[in-house]
């Protein structure tokens, strides 16, 4: 339970002026200091932008799309010849009131971004599918979203509802060289990710998040 202001703010005003000002000025300075920092440390992670699904005659489909950029460090190291996983996962689930929900199936994409050095040009590769491009912000663009995924079979699905789901898309730090996983810590930069569950209506579309 979160407290009132007026009564955190009752010490400071029960000291005497000249202190109750210094205080209050030494808290204005520390918020300002302070509040660049906290915005620095959110921008980060991932932004989930958007998720949708949609029922087809094959099964259940999934469309989503990320915004976030490679910190300092990661750029960095990709630069210098270390490749780079990003992963999303996706659990569809059930509610059961009788027992533990039900998982009905789990899928993930991987996609791996890499700098190749002698063409000059970044590589992102996924299920086989291999793309050059000349710019990074072409190479995220291609690994921060995916359209039309089947997460689940038309034969896996029943008319009873009560179904949502689990998703998260993250830089998969396992599969860096084993030195810079021993080094890595949480306040490296390394730490792009993002999840969220999501219920689904009846007709299992999923509600357009939107920041």
């Amino acid at each position: 339970m979160s407290l009132p202001a007026s009564f955190l703010l009752r010490p400071v005003l029960l000291l005497p002026r000249a202190l109750r000002r210094a205080v209050l000025l030494l808290a204005l300075v520390l918020a300002s200091v302070l509040a660049p920092r906290l915005a620095l440390a959110a921008s980060d992670g991932v932004e989930l932008a958007q998720l949708s699904t949609h029922k087809t005659d094959d099964g259940l489909e999934l469309s989503f799309s990320t915004r976030f950029e490679l910190t300092r460090p990661v750029e960095e190291a990709l630069m210098n010849g270390v490749k780079f996983y990003f992963i999303a996962e996706v659990n569809v689930l059930r509610h059961r009131w009788y027992w533990r929900d039900v998982r009905v199936n789990r899928s993930t994409r991987t996609w791996r971004l890499s700098w190749e050095s002698l063409y000059r040009q970044y590589k992102v590769s996924t299920g086989g599918l291999n793309q050059s491009f000349a710019s990074l912000p072409e190479a995220l663009a291609s690994l921060r979203a995916a359209a039309g995924w089947r997460i689940a079979d038309a034969k896996d699905l029943d008319g009873d509802g009560g179904y949502y789901l689990e998703f998260s898309y993250r830089l998969d730090t396992t599969q860096l060289p084993r030195p810079m996983q021993i080094v890595l810590g949480p306040s490296q930069g390394f730490n792009l990710s993002t999840e969220r569950t999501i219920g689904l209506a009846p007709d299992l579309s999923a509600q357009t998040i939107t920041p």
